[in-house]
């Protein structure tokens, strides 16, 4: 499995780097960003042939950029292949069973990639922060994440995980655009405006979730997202590596039959493409 020797570093998301994400020009960005779309879509094309399948958790401030990232990266891909699945508070039903069941019904199948708005880790972010969850609850959960995802990259599922951060001073302009923004006023919620208030508590569960859940077949991945053009660069680069480790994204050769009824119904010799 990609990444079982890989050493786990610890996150602070005050020392990430927030000042050398600039992306000098539109062109610069709009190319890298195309680069890298062509190279996710190779690489979705493999997973659908080959029948792998893949997990991309997102996770991250309100207003950190999650939505942005999550459409610059199913852009170009086949919409057969991959599934978006946005997390909010569980049902009635749901809160009557693991917190984990909502999450398994939602596992990729055979050839696609399962995208995740929000996960299974709320049981330590914010259940545990606004008391959602007894201390007991959320201190088990660390234990009982790792298995999840070690049941999952044993059966082959390769899972990346992202977390957005943002600055409080970033969220506030964030927030003061969307307020002023009548298309994107939806996006700010009461509760979005009462966590800024526990900043300092979000913060110390997303470090303490980090060191206990980053895991060498599922790390975490801390990006500076200030930038919104930088950070959905690195979302698809991390990505797209990930992904296409130890995988051959070659395309596969032409069936025989199909190219031998091409030569004869289209005219095409036998052998063309490969």
């Amino acid at each position: 499995m990609a990444g079982k020797s890989a050493k786990i570093q610890k996150i602070r998301l005050d020392k990430l780097d927030q000042t050398g994400t600039r992306i000098d020009t539109a062109e610069d960005y709009d190319r890298r960003l195309g680069k890298l779309q062509k190279e996710l879509l190779h690489i979705q094309q493999t997973y659908w042939h080959e029948k792998r399948r893949a997990i991309i958790v997102f996770e991250g401030w309100d207003a950190g950029g999650k939505g942005g990232a999550i459409r610059r990266m199913t852009e170009p891909l086949d919409p057969r292949g991959f599934h978006v699945w946005p997390i909010s508070a569980p049902t009635a039903e749901e809160q009557g069973k693991h917190y984990l069941y909502r999450f398994w019904t939602k596992l990729p199948a055979a050839g696609t990639f399962a995208v995740f708005d929000r996960s299974w880790y709320g049981r330590v972010l914010v259940e545990r922060v606004e008391k959602l969850a007894t201390k007991d609850q959320w201190k088990r959960a660390y234990d009982e994440i790792n298995e999840f995802e070690r049941l999952m990259t044993d059966d082959g599922v390769r899972v990346v995980k992202l977390f957005l951060h943002i600055t409080p001073e970033e969220q506030l302009e964030r927030f003061r655009e969307r307020l002023s923004n009548p298309y994107k006023r939806w996006k700010l919620t009461e509760e979005d405006l009462r966590n800024r208030s526990r900043w300092d508590d979000y913060v110390k569960a997303a470090e303490t979730m980090f060191e206990k859940t980053s895991t060498p077949h599922a790390p975490w991945h801390a990006i500076p997202a200030n930038s919104k053009w930088f950070a959905r660069l690195q979302v698809l680069e991390i990505v797209t590596r990930t992904l296409k480790e130890g995988v051959d994204i070659t395309p596969p050769p032409i069936n025989g039959n199909v190219a031998r009824i091409a030569a004869e119904v289209l005219g095409v010799p036998a052998g063309t493409g490969g």
